[in-house]
């Protein structure tokens, strides 16, 4: 409980980190761009989250956006993703039930991409990944219906997309609309997420932004290529069930290598071995599944080895300098005690830890079986050294939400080396 403490904090720090480091990225010219405030209003609809979900009205919500046009920034990365627009999100959402739903306070770093080119600005694409604050969240006595949160702090992901109506001198009207989802990570149950589909208004403000990028930056940046080969361990933490609902550790060890480009983008393949606490208890402290004559007995023939994950996957990511947005896709190749907690959450409501014979468990269905393949991995780093210098050396710090497929698994902070090799 001390190091999930821990994580939270040392998790928090990095969000601000890169809260910093997107709205503030160095250039040689500070003058050739130039700051924005964008608040927008948001409508729509939140999705029940389960069955007897409280009462709501529509979903409304207001963000103040505050960022940077990078036209006239002179690093590789602003260059090749087109001079994107970047920044930090504040927020508040309300769920239209003050009562059980409460409100959510937000903080998001986000970048903003111009989907038709570096110089048609019309049709653009706002990425933010951040953290919640709910002020109203699951109680089994006072709030039983909202199983949405069960936690003071979620991760946050939203994606919009805007189109420009109106542009004078200092402001650009927009209409968007795009999907926002809360999520605290598997950290506590239930946690069945908020899921909304919203759309906006909003008022980009600033003074003129450079209407053309430098013209010298197509002549400036070669193109470029590097191998790399990257460890990093991790810690994560997550439950196993209603019953089982204190937060235990899951510990990651993964190698991966590939290839950089343009000090902009990296795409690699790695291996990675998980060991599950919680499913390392279940096991030893001989619960009910794993009794003599249940479904899993075996798994007591080797504790440690029933409670790990192998995965062999391949990993993507953006680099922004010193910050890096990755995702990964793997698939597991041994993952034994997922099933355990698949009976467990997929079967009837509120299994108790004494689970009778007759019991209904979850099904081996096919849902089942691609969530038990397939893992999924999105997160934030931290580098220490910008990537725009290429350093060979370089090491950072990590926070990611992982999944199998798209169901939240643990939440984890990682740590991390990366050598790169001469480039090509």
């Amino acid at each position: 409980m001390f190091l999930a403490g821990s994580m939270k904090k040392t998790t928090t720090i990095l969000f601000l980190l890169a809260c910093v480091c997107l709205y503030a990225q160095n250039t040689s010219n500070a003058t050739d761009f130039s700051n924005f405030i964008t608040p927008e209003f948001v409508a729509g609809t939140t999705a029940a989250s389960n069955s007897n979900f409280p009462e709501t009205s529509s979903t409304l919500g207001l963000y103040v956006s505050f960022g940077k046009f990078q036209n006239g920034n002179t690093q590789e990365w602003a260059y090749r993703l087109g001079f994107p627009k970047t920044g930090v999100a504040v927020g508040v959402v309300d769920y239209g039930n003050s009562e059980f739903l409460g409100q959510a306070y937000t903080v998001l770093p986000t970048i903003e991409f111009n989907l038709l080119g570096r110089s048609r600005r019309s049709f653009t694409m706002n990425v933010g990944l951040g953290a919640s604050y709910f002020n109203k969240k699951f109680d089994a006595v006072t709030n039983p219906l909202n199983q949405a949160v069960s936690t003071d702090l979620t991760w946050t992901f939203r994606l919009f997309f805007h189109y420009k109506i109106y542009e004078s001198e200092t402001i650009q009207w927009r209409l968007g609309g795009g999907f926002l989802h809360h999520s605290n990570g598997h950290t506590r149950l239930p946690n069945n997420g908020y899921n909304s589909l919203l759309g906006s208004v909003s008022a980009l403000l600033g003074t003129k932004k450079v209407e053309q990028p430098l013209e010298t930056s197509a002549n400036d940046f070669q193109k470029s290529a590097s191998y790399y080969i990257s460890p990093r361990i991790g810690i994560g933490s997550n439950i196993l069930s209603l019953v089982y609902n204190d937060q235990k550790e899951v510990y990651t060890v993964a190698l991966s290598a590939g290839k950089q480009f343009h000090k902009t983008f990296k795409v690699g393949l790695g291996f990675s071995y998980r060991y599950y606490e919680h499913y390392y208890d279940y096991i030893i402290q001989n619960e009910s599944l794993v009794q003599d004559g249940r479904e899993f007995e075996n798994l007591k023939d080797n504790p440690t080895w029933s409670a790990s994950n192998l995965t062999l996957f391949a990993e993507g990511e953006v680099l922004l300098n010193h910050i890096g947005l990755t995702f990964m896709i793997g698939a597991n190749l041994h993952k034994p005690a997922y099933d355990i907690d698949w009976r467990i959450n997929q079967g009837w409501d509120n299994t108790p830890r004494e689970i009778p014979e007759e019991w209904m468990l979850g099904e081996y269905n096919s849902k089942y079986k691609l969530k038990k393949a397939l893992a999924t991995r999105l997160g934030l780093r931290y580098y220490l050294f910008g990537n725009e210098t290429s350093p060979t050396h370089n090491i950072y710090a990590g926070a990611s939400i992982n999944a199998n497929l798209g169901q939240a698994d643990f939440t984890e902070f990682s740590i991390g080396y990366v050598y790169l090799f001469s480039k090509k």
